[in-house]
């Protein structure tokens, strides 16, 4: 293959990121088209890109125009549709986090790419930072001992996103879903992938969307004024099969001093708290910070979109194995619907398969 010739399927904010990533690879990539269904917004990201074959319908897109591989970043109710069209057209496809609404479009999801032999990379994008990369060659060297434990979370003070983020509609729920899912699949991934059978979870929506701007941020968009019903703050523990544990916990509107947030393993010999410097800890005080001449590349909200789309665009021209595979994506959307279903029934909702 030669350059690989990448479609956009939503233009909203997330996807200059992804624009970003694509131009850093010119040499080996060409976004050749976009398409979003709000018309003024698509027409400014064409003109800003200098896209010329722009849609607003998708299923066009993929009809008329000859593509590798699309970036699906839409609000979360068309990933499953736009992802299962794209692989039934032969496209390969980075959907953005969450992979789906519930597990059962991720199943549909997954079963689209294993069908059509196409790369489904899923947007875990914490998986490519510098501080991923050094706690995870910490674990696999032995160092931590055995993982038993994880304590994350993804806390805003006053932080919700507006618009379709809090429509259920759209979004498939509130910060559980939109933000805590980074902090969920990146202790899952560095502790080895284990597989979840059972979680309890609480969702509290006592304070609404909150004042100042994050209040103004709740408009009209596209079709209509979006509603507001998903959860201010949602916090939960997941059960794995070898017996890991993860409690996690994420915010939209939370009255604390500032917004934080950690992921923090423990394992028999070493605890972890990835960051900038990431740190280990152990039990005859031999801490220290996790370094190394391979970890000083920049880490950055742009640079990790950047690492991970390169990779994305080397699975598809090399056939490289993908890190973030549509199965994890799955995973997650197990972990998630036992939390939400847990805290709907106030009790411990078991995994299915």
């Amino acid at each position: 293959m030669s350059k690989v010739r990448v479609g956009i399927i939503g233009t909203g904010g997330i996807s200059h990121f992804h624009m970003h990533g694509y131009l850093a690879q010119a040499e080996n990539c060409e976004v050749v088209a976009a398409c979003d269904i709000n018309e003024p917004k698509l027409k400014a990201f064409g003109e800003k890109y200098g896209i010329k074959n722009l849609y607003t319908d998708y299923n066009e897109m993929l009809a008329k125009e000859r593509l590798d591989a699309v970036s699906v970043t839409t609000w979360n109710s068309v990933h499953c549709p736009a992802t299962v069209a794209a692989l039934n057209a032969g496209v390969s496809v980075l959907c953005e986090k969450p992979m789906a609404m519930n597990t059962e479009e991720a199943l549909r999801m997954e079963e689209a790419a294993k069908k059509n032999g196409k790369v489904l990379q899923i947007g875990f994008v914490r998986r490519f930072g510098m501080d991923t990369a050094a706690a995870k060659d910490f674990i696999d060297s032995g160092a931590a001992g055995d993982i038993y434990f994880a304590e994350v979370s993804y806390l805003r003070r006053n932080g919700c996103p507006g618009g379709w983020f809090g429509d259920k509609r759209y979004s498939g729920g509130g910060p559980l879903i939109d933000l805590g899912v980074h902090v969920m699949d990146l202790a899952r991934y560095l502790a080895g992938r284990p597989k979840p059978v059972a979680a309890y979870g609480f969702t509290f929506s006592n304070i609404g969307p909150g004042g100042g701007s994050a209040e103004k941020a709740w408009t009209i968009e596209v079709s209509g004024e979006f509603e507001h019903n998903v959860e201010d703050f949602a916090t939960g523990f997941i059960r794995f099969d070898n017996g890991f544990v993860m409690h996690v916990s994420a915010s939209f509107v939370l009255n604390i001093k500032e917004d934080y947030g950690d992921v923090v393993l423990f394992g028999t010999k070493a605890g972890i708290k990835l960051g900038n410097p990431s740190e280990y800890y152990t039990s005859d005080g031999k801490n220290g910070v996790l370094d190394g001449e391979k970890y000083n590349k920049p880490s950055g909200f742009t640079e990790i979109f950047d690492y991970e789309v390169a990779h994305f665009v080397d699975c598809v021209k090399n056939g490289t194995p993908c890190i973030a595979p549509a199965e994890d994506g799955v995973m997650l959307m197990r972990m998630i619907d036992a939390i939400y279903e847990s805290a709907r029934t106030g009790k411990e909702a078991v995994i299915k398969y």
